[in-house]
C-alpha cells in the first residue's frame, strides 16, 4: 500500500479538510482533521479513522498506525 492509497481510503470514509499520511509501506503516520471529530475523545477519533480502513487493520495490510486527530478549530489554533 501507498501513502496515496491509504490516504484515498481514509478520504473515502471520512470526510477531511486536511489529510497527511506518511510511513513505509507498513508503519504509518497521519495528520487527519476532521469535522466529524467535534466532541469526541481521542479514542472514539481513532476509531472512526479504524472503520474506514475496515479489513486491512485486521489482515496486517496496515500494520501500525499512528493518528493525529483534529477537529478543523483545533487545526487552526495549532497552526
Amino acid at each position: 500500500m501507498t501513502e496515496q492509497e491509504l490516504a484515498q481510503l481514509i478520504g473515502a470514509g471520512l470526510a477531511c479538510e486536511h489529510l497527511e499520511v506518511t510511513g513505509d509501506g507498513r508503519h504509518w503516520s497521519a495528520v487527519i482533521v476532521s469535522p466529524a471529530f467535534a466532541g469526541l475523545p481521542r479514542i472514539r477519533r481513532h476509531q472512526l479513522v479504524y472503520a474506514t480502513l475496515g479489513q486491512r487493520m485486521h489482515t496486517d495490510e496496515v500494520h501500525a498506525l499512528s493518528m493525529k486527530t483534529l477537529t478543523p478549530q483545533e487545526w487552526a489554533e495549532q497552526s
